[in-house]
């Protein structure tokens, strides 16, 4: 029906005269056929529409589909610059952490009585019958076996073997390691062994009458001249005496962070220096 209605409608137009020689008659069948155009241009607007519904609608389809590809696309890239960042802050945590404790470390040097070096502790001898730990300093470095060693917060321990650029040192806690010190609170002198726990420290020999608390703070007595005077070693943590006992027995716990410390700082020729005027 529409396109016997659209072929008229192109008869009727070609066979139309000109407008200056209209007659009222044919005016009157321009505007019929005006309005009949106006009528069948609304009955083929539906037409129109679902004709071009597909089109449109692939459109907007693409059109959300590349819209939800562009957010997947910025979201992958904020995901990876997101954990890119978290890992620069958690390096940057660790190095503001490293600084603090080096310059820790370097702080106690006003108090030193010999020539220092600072090592990066490197490793851990497969032993487990000792409590040893490899730095990345040696003979090169001007180190020599029997040099003490300390951390940020008390003596670590000493070197037991130099290499050229390594060296082995033996912590206060092993079991064969042994620590002239003195009481900071009385004075009185005593000897400080290890047990062989990392966390774990036996005074010696202790006499019942000695003046000794939990809490009191054992550091370096400078006796044998292996170690300089003056350097924390451990805090009493247990007092155990009985009146049939000759002797207390106590135990105490290691001021350095032995299981904590990257770095340690080692005295050269301590003892020597130590025994000058």
């Amino acid at each position: 029906t529409l396109s016997i209605c659209s072929a008229a409608l192109i008869y009727f137009d070609a066979v139309r005269p000109n407008q200056g020689n209209d007659s009222g008659y044919l005016s009157y069948v321009d505007q019929g056929l005006t309005r009949f155009r106006e009528s069948l241009s609304v009955l083929t607007y539906p037409i129109y529409v679902l004709a071009e519904f597909p089109y449109q609608a692939k459109g907007t389809i693409d059109a959300v589909f590349q819209d939800r590809n562009d957010l997947f696309e910025h979201a992958r890239i904020s995901r990876e610059r997101l954990i890119r960042q978290t890992a620069a802050l958690q390096r940057l945590a660790a190095l503001e952490a490293e600084n603090d404790r080096l310059r820790q470390l370097l702080g106690s040097k006003s108090r030193l009585p010999a020539t220092t070096v600072i090592a990066e502790i490197i490793g851990e001898p497969p032993d487990p019958g000792t409590l040893q730990v490899v730095i990345g300093k040696g003979r090169d470095d001007g180190l020599a076996v029997g040099d003490a060693v300390i951390d940020s917060s008390g003596l670590f321990g000493q070197i037991i073997e130099v290499g050229a650029m390594s060296s082995r040192i033996l912590l206060v806690t092993d079991r064969d390691h042994a620590t002239p010190v003195q009481v900071n609170r009385t004075g009185t002198r005593l000897v400080l062994g290890g047990t062989g726990d990392s966390a774990s420290l036996v005074l010696e020999n202790v006499p019942i009458s000695t003046d000794i608390q939990i809490g009191d703070l054992l550091e370096t007595s400078g006796l044998g001249g292996r170690f300089p005077p003056g350097y924390p070693v451990a805090t009493v943590s247990e007092v155990a005496a009985e009146k049939a006992m000759r002797y207390v027995a106590v135990t105490a716990v290691p001021t350095a962070k032995l299981n904590r410390s990257g770095h340690v700082l080692v005295l050269i020729d301590a003892a020597e220096q130590s025994a000058q005027p």
